[in-house]
């Protein structure tokens, strides 16, 4: 396999689908964003058939009055730059993530790891719901398809689905799924709503 760029330049990538034949693989670039201890990181690297890459680093007290870590007090780290992961969805798909970084001082990333991208999905944590405005906010100005993941936070369930997007300003409709992001299964479900979502998109 091609090395992957956070552009989203790749080269083809293949897989063995029986002895001694190879079949190209339709490489697409995802997005995984939100606020600070949202749950990106833990995403990707539940996600990854890879060995996720990651730059986690430990909080100092540089952040001290920047990141609200008050409701997250077991974070000891944040991601300064991206995390990296690699998810083959069937024979015909395979998902490059990338974890964009959720304090506001790194945000000039975004742009560059935006590059190349079919969509993204929007980590939320409903009990700072806040939190993933700007998320939300980049991707509607640059035309970019998203879906909106409820990460399953203690105290977050039952909300019902319609407040959260009238909560968010996003349509009715906007394609919304709940998850656990230690949980293979129910992100790989919200990978593949948002593959649909920006495919529908594009037709």
């Amino acid at each position: 396999m091609d090395s992957v760029h956070a552009d989203g330049r790749a080269g083809t990538a293949t897989t063995g689908v029986a002895p001694g034949a190879r079949r190209d693989l339709l490489p697409l670039k995802i997005l995984v964003a939100g606020g600070f201890g949202v749950g990106k990181t833990t995403l990707v690297a539940a996600l990854s058939e890879v060995p996720p890459l990651s730059t986690e680093q430990q909080m100092t007290s540089l952040s001290d009055g920047v990141d609200d870590a008050s409701i997250v007090p077991e974070k000891t780290t944040t991601t300064v730059a991206m995390d990296f992961g690699r998810v083959t969805i069937d024979d015909s798909l395979v998902l490059y993530l990338f974890g964009t970084p959720g304090q506001s001082r790194f945000w000039f990333m975004w742009d560059e790891l935006a590059r190349g991208a079919v969509g993204a999905v929007v980590l939320v944590d409903l009990r700072r719901i806040d939190d993933c405005f700007a998320a939300i906010d980049y991707f509607e100005n640059r035309g970019l398809p998203f879906v909106v993941a409820l990460n399953a936070f203690p105290g977050t369930d039952g909300v019902d689905d319609d407040l959260v997007r009238d909560a968010l300003a996003v349509p009715p409709g906007h394609p919304l799924v709940h998850v656990d992001a230690r949980d293979d299964a129910s992100c790989t479900r919200a990978l593949i709503v948002l593959v649909e979502h920006a495919l529908a998109r594009s037709t």
